[in-house]
């Protein structure tokens, strides 16, 4: 198990290889399909004009998203009443439902890593390799015991998008997930479809 702590450094992620298991320290923050279509649309390529509360937002999440990590999760959530809040379950989101966005992020604000489940696509796995960054498993169907992981919800953005949609910054000790989509260019997700697609092939011929 590699130990790695947030925010990350560009020789921490090159260092990284397919199939490396990690556990992550530190803060990072969730963001699913309303946060991503949110920053990207308001901050990169600015379609929509920002409003609300937006800015102070955005600025609050840029030093957390500078070698940081982004994680696909939708948490439930208690104590949202009293704002005393704690997670209750943390499993990741099906990552691929980012990938219009995921690239330009990445790019922009110097997102070091993505945590999610299912792996992405050719553009984000291009952006890794450039980069740098990396795509990190988590494991589905362990919610709760990944949301054990967060010891502390350090606060919370864009709460009116939603508890599963907001963006949620959070402190970790021990996340565990697996290299699946490195910054050399490899993806354990394209590695097993091929092979799947190759052994499809060969029982329809045979």
């Amino acid at each position: 198990m590699i130990e790695l702590t947030l925010p990350l450094s560009e020789s921490a992620v090159r260092d990284l290889k397919v199939g490396d298991p990690v556990s992550l320290h530190g803060v990072m923050v969730t963001g699913r399909d309303t946060a991503h279509k949110w920053m990207v649309e308001t901050f990169i390529r600015k379609t929509r004009a920002p409003q609300g509360d937006d800015l102070a937002a955005i600025e609050a999440l840029r030093p957390l998203l500078s070698g940081g990590a982004i994680y696909h999760c939708g948490p439930v959530v208690a104590g949202l009443d009293t704002k005393a809040y704690r997670f209750v379950a943390a499993g990741p989101t099906t990552s691929t439902r980012e990938e219009p966005y995921q690239a330009e992020v990445l790019q922009h604000f110097g997102v070091r890593a993505v945590i999610g489940k299912g792996g992405m696509g050719a553009r984000t796995l291009a952006t890794c390799q450039a980069a740098p960054a990396v795509y990190l498993h988590a494991i589905g169907g362990a919610a709760t015991l990944i949301a054990q992981t967060v010891t502390r919800v350090l606060g919370v953005h864009k709460l009116e998008f939603g508890v599963p949609e907001a963006l949620w910054v959070i402190e970790v000790r021990g996340f565990p997930a697996v290299v699946t989509m490195d910054a050399h260019g490899q993806s354990l997700h394209a590695q097993v479809e091929a092979q799947s697609r190759t052994a499809l092939d060969r029982l329809l011929a045979s």
